[in-house]
């Protein structure tokens, strides 16, 4: 049934997603640390039915982001944002479990409207994890949280709770661990049992990732939380959706520029952007044979490239082309770039039924740029 649908789409599979999320259900049974989901890697709300059986509901970076997670996925609804607009907390106080603020003078300045529920602080802690500059929070001159301890204290009164958001894909527990604790010796006076209420560790955490050490992760936030009397929150985005889904594409044509170049009826641009971004290439589960081709995408951008991969038959036009791993930070950053058709978004079921969830018609296209 799957092969009959019109390429391109995103497939998600629903048993792959699953084994993502009783690794973290089995994170909150033995640690005691909540998760919820980072709705700007993932906000394809049509799993969510099954996500929040094992999650504890959403954290956003924006309104419509805390409103999606308020209305599709229920329970707990996180929102934080680099700067809130005076609407946007009219919006968020009524929705909202906590609100967390990035500066100390966004704090004062809407504290008044927000203090009948839990408030929260960003802290920018100096360290971090990332194989990126462009995603390191810690990098410098950085406006990604608090960096002065003394600004903290003396605020430190209002808040219920801190997040410390400093990791970006990090799959190393040795190093969280090591940047865990010196986050633990820096902020003590803060995190001191009954100053504080919870803090959230943040996303960016690849703890299911294959052979990832749980138990020791368990070991880690249990102790954190035990030793500060505080309700540890991690906020996974990727972790959640890792290896889950598909970017399905068919071959338009084949062109020789020394090297055999197949294009495909999508973009990097349009449908992978972040890769494009950050300057890596698509994911592809099987990378052997003696057929060597570069995947490109059709728009008009001369790096419109997926990257290059070897087959073990000869592609043609009209052979499939699957794309692993490309649900976070695809879906939500998709766009109309060259006026290329949307992939449609499709749902295997848990029972194996495959499901059209959205299709992009011409009228989206117009209807998003009039």
């Amino acid at each position: 049934m799957v092969k009959k649908i019109k390429t391109p789409y995103y497939l998600i599979d629903e048993k792959k997603l699953l084994k993502n999320l009783k690794k973290i259900e089995y994170v909150r049974n033995f640690s005691g640390a909540k998760s919820v989901l980072a709705l700007k890697c993932f906000s394809t709300w049509s799993v969510f039915d099954l996500m929040s059986k094992y999650m504890d509901g959403t954290t956003s970076s924006s309104l419509y982001e805390a409103k999606l997670g308020y209305e599709q996925f229920g329970k707990e609804t996180h929102a934080f944002s680099v700067a809130y607009s005076a609407e946007d907390i009219q919006a968020l106080k009524k929705i909202s479990d906590k609100i967390i603020f990035n500066s100390v003078s966004q704090m004062k300045m809407f504290y008044k409207e927000v203090k009948h529920i839990d408030v929260g602080l960003r802290i920018n802690p100096g360290v971090s994890y990332s194989h990126f500059d462009l995603a390191d929070p810690a990098r410098k001159y950085s406006r990604l949280g608090v960096t002065s301890i003394k600004d903290v204290m003396s605020v430190l009164d209002k808040l219920s709770g801190v997040m410390f958001h400093y990791n970006c894909e990090n799959d190393d527990f040795e190093t969280f661990s090591t940047m865990l604790e010196k986050i633990s010796s820096r902020y003590e006076k803060i995190l001191h049992k009954h100053k504080v209420k919870w803090v959230s560790l943040g996303g960016g955490l690849y703890f299911t990732k294959d052979g990832y050490p749980l138990d020791k992760f368990c070991e880690k936030l249990k102790s954190f939380s035990e030793q500060y009397g505080v309700q540890v929150y991690l906020e996974p985005g990727e972790a959640a959706i890792t290896k889950s889904c598909e970017l399905v594409t068919t071959v338009l044509d084949i062109v020789k520029n020394v090297k055999d170049i197949a294009i495909v009826d999508s973009s990097i641009e349009a449908h992978m952007l972040d890769l494009l971004i950050y300057r890596t290439p698509a994911k592809m589960d099987s990378d052997i044979g003696r057929y060597r081709y570069i995947i490109a995408g059709r728009s008009c951008l001369a790096g419109d490239v997926f990257g290059e991969y070897k087959f073990k038959n000869k592609l043609k036009v009209g052979s499939t082309i699957r794309f692993c791993d490309a649900a976070g930070y695809t879906m939500v950053k998709k766009n109309w770039f060259n006026g290329i058709k949307m992939p449609s978004i499709v749902v295997k079921r848990l029972n194996g039924k495959v499901e059209i969830v959205k299709q992009f018609l011409y009228n989206d296209f117009l209807s998003d740029l009039s």
